[in-house]
């Protein structure tokens, strides 16, 4: 699909992390993990490398179905996404984020609003509209949910902004690759299999100190 300059500068917006619909107030159980010391700043790469085979792989997968779906098929894609969503912090988060990008998307745009849904499928179907090519819509999603993490950590951990920008420079490539594979996908082969991260999420309410919701 040819791609005007008006519609990049669009899919760059939306792919910011810093983008206004409440990010920054998420760790998705990040929190949890560096306040029982099971990351570090020597650990991070790794850790968003395996963050990419597994939760990216299936965020890769389910907006791309919601770039190609059509409305009806919507609640079922979200419904399914819920359900690999065990830690109900994170997918409450996920569900609260995905809910003001489609505001936010339809403030922008002068639209009704998307139906509330996860953001990554919130994502998808805003770019489909926007007729964003399908490829950079999973690559932009994917980069806004690492940029996010890595935002999170520098909170969280002593992680300077130019090792934060060598850790996202590193992981780009894991990024494609994630991408690539997403296209022989379908929903329903989608699996994650991330108990740490799971668990850190369910714990996160218990922590005495928290900076983030999730």
């Amino acid at each position: 699909m040819s791609r005007s300059p008006l519609n990049f500068l669009q899919l760059l917006q939306l792919a910011d992390s810093a983008i206004p619909i409440g990010a920054t107030a998420h760790s998705f159980g990040i929190e949890t993990l560096v306040a029982e010391n099971l990351l570090t700043v020597d650990g991070l790469e790794s850790f968003l490398h395996d963050y990419l085979a597994e939760t990216g792989l299936v965020d890769a997968i389910f907006c791309r179905a919601a770039f190609r779906a059509s409305s009806e098929l919507l609640p079922a894609l979200n419904r399914h996404l819920s359900a690999l969503r065990p830690a109900s912090e994170s997918r409450k988060a996920s569900l609260a984020l995905g809910r003001r990008f489609g505001q936010l998307a339809a403030a922008l745009c002068d639209w009704e609003a998307a139906p509330e849904c996860h953001l990554v499928l919130a994502f998808g179907l805003v770019a489909a509209r926007l007729e964003f090519d399908v490829d950079e819509t999973v690559l932009a999603c994917l980069q806004q949910s690492v940029m996010a993490l890595v935002s999170a950590c520098q909170r969280l951990l002593p992680l300077g902004q130019i090792r934060a920008a060598q850790l996202l420079w590193a992981v780009k490539p894991a990024i494609v690759a994630v991408m690539e594979r997403s296209r022989a996908l379908q929903p329903a082969d989608a699996t994650s299999f991330t108990p740490l991260l799971d668990l850190a999420s369910m714990r996160h309410p218990s922590l005495d100190v928290r900076l983030f919701i999730s």
